[in-house]
């Protein structure tokens, strides 16, 4: 599958491998890009995968959660900020992930904007079946250079190299406008750095063992729980997005999304007829 997305359409995939979940699940990822471009190769990629597996007499899915009881399929999104051929993110003098004070505004600008944010990258009903506890699913809105429970990480496998240093954006998924989502992504970490956003220390706890006292504690939020929740506080916090998003674009959106909200919550499933046919 590497060799036909490189021979028909460039794209070079760094590494691949078998994922968590039991049912076939795989991970590709492919070289860095510049935004638009990054988000045509999401386009090809998906294209490519259901058709190879079509001509194996199989099917692919990007359903973020399709199984019940197993780990679900994100999109984690790694971003770095290039100026004059340097990353921006990097700071060799940091003890903590050789990131920049840049990089750590780029950082409270996504915090800032998760909830929002959520309504963009994850954004239909099924994406909340996958940012529930557990599953390895960012669900806290925390920051750390290791904590796969936080929903930002910053890799640090390579020390001491200025090119590879970013950040892992964690609750994406691959049902997203990669158009809408990497734009919306870099306008977040451009408003934290704009307006200097602190992200607060990192959280090298495991979230998931955390009580809820404990967690307000330090002040971890959580991501929406639904999409209308996730809706809800894009319409309160969609100012960062105005510098390239028309105020049209996103009102359409809401409408759109929210009767997507609407039709799928008022039609029985499966599971309600289990739980309630006989009553």
């Amino acid at each position: 599958m590497t060799g036909q997305l490189y021979d028909y359409f460039g794209i070079v995939c760094d590494a691949h491998h078998h994922e968590v979940a039991t049912a076939g699940q795989c991970e590709i990822d492919m070289k860095y890009d510049t935004l638009t471009k990054m988000a045509d190769n999401v386009l090809s990629y998906k294209n490519v995968v259901k058709n190879v597996a079509y001509n194996m007499k199989m099917i692919a899915t990007f359903m973020p959660k399709p199984i019940f009881g197993d780990n679900a399929s994100g999109m984690h999104i790694h971003q770095s900020l290039w100026k004059n051929g340097r990353n921006t993110f990097y700071d060799p003098d940091d003890e903590y992930a050789e990131i920049s004070q840049t990089c750590r505004y780029y950082i409270g600008g996504l915090m800032e904007h998760s909830r929002a944010l959520c309504a963009i990258t994850s954004p239909t009903t099924n994406s909340y079946k996958r940012l529930v506890p557990g599953y390895e699913a960012p669900v806290y809105i925390a920051w750390s250079k290791r904590n796969r429970s936080a929903s930002i990480r910053v890799p640090v496998y390579e020390k001491g190299k200025e090119a590879p240093k970013r950040i892992e954006f964690r609750p994406p998924d691959t049902s997203c406008n990669t158009y809408f989502a990497f734009a919306a992504l870099t306008s977040a970490g451009l408003d934290g750095i704009k307006k200097k956003m602190d992200p607060g220390n990192p959280c090298d706890e495991n979230i998931y063992h955390l009580t809820k006292e404990r967690r307000h504690e330090m002040g971890i939020k959580e991501c929406p729980g639904s999409l209308k929740e996730a809706l809800d506080e894009l319409e309160s916090d969609r100012k960062f997005l105005e510098p390239v998003f028309p105020a049209d674009a996103i009102d359409m959106w809401i409408e759109l999304k929210s009767e997507e909200y609407k039709q799928n919550s008022i039609r029985p499933t499966p599971y309600e007829f289990y739980q309630y046919f006989d009553i």
